[in-house]
């Protein structure tokens, strides 16, 4: 069982997303766990201050080192004192890829935390950070949805997750498709307004479907994302 632990300050964003479809059964089926941990219950002081003012002046509130280390060495003592991997969700991470998922997925214990406002004192990343990972190249008011992305994408690759493993490893950027993107996909009816279904699909020999999906993705790969071909085993 992979094991979830989110620091954040907020933490009720993440009751509906987390409670319903795949992650709901999957946490329901006991393949993964997910911890919250209010930022705010490790503050200082009564008012339960977590941000200051950044030093040598500037706009926005930074978060405060001390209660993000104590939250850390609690979720550590809540596991033994085993140090989960400490993933930062920041602006300036790294972009989150089909591959770090997937080397995500094999870890025993993820903590995630939420970075907010004008950003985290740079003492805690030092300490306690093991990465820092954006999803995409634009800022967010925080790191609660980009959190939900990435536990989306990893539990996705727990055995047991999915309804068919294979339909982890035949989507898009996965190693059943050699990373390229996956082709159109059809359902029932056969003809819709004159419009069929490709014959390749219809016809049961599965080496000329396979030669049909393999081309078809290289064809959406190309038209959309043609970068994703530049080191692709031809």
């Amino acid at each position: 069982m992979l094991q979830i632990d989110i620091i954040t300050l907020f933490p009720e964003m993440f009751d509906g997303p987390f409670s319903a479809s795949i992650i709901g059964r999957a946490v329901e089926s006991r393949l993964i766990s997910i911890d919250l941990h209010q930022l705010r219950d490790f503050a200082h002081d009564r008012h339960r201050t977590v941000d200051d003012e950044p030093f040598g002046g500037g706009p926005g509130m930074v978060l405060k080192a001390e209660p993000l280390l104590d939250a850390v060495e609690h979720v550590e003592k809540l596991h033994s004192g085993l140090k989960p991997h400490t993933v930062l969700l920041s602006p300036q991470g790294k972009t989150l890829t089909h591959s770090k998922v997937a080397e995500l997925s094999e870890m025993a214990n993820l903590l995630l935390v939420c970075g907010h406002y004008e950003g985290v004192d740079q003492r805690f990343i030092d300490a306690a950070v093991d990465e820092e990972i954006s999803i995409g190249d634009y800022v967010l008011t925080g790191g609660e949805l980009p959190a939900m992305v990435l536990v989306d994408a990893v539990s996705r690759l727990i055995p047991g997750v999915l309804g068919d493993e294979q339909s982890a490893e035949l989507d898009s950027f996965a190693p059943g498709l050699d990373g390229l993107l996956q082709g159109p996909v059809y359902t029932r009816p056969a003809e819709i307004n004159g419009q069929r279904v490709p014959d390749e699909l219809l016809s049961g020999d599965h080496t000329r479907l396979e030669r049909w999906r393999r081309e078809q993705a290289v064809r959406s790969t190309r038209e959309r994302r043609p970068e994703l071909l530049e080191d692709w085993p031809q």
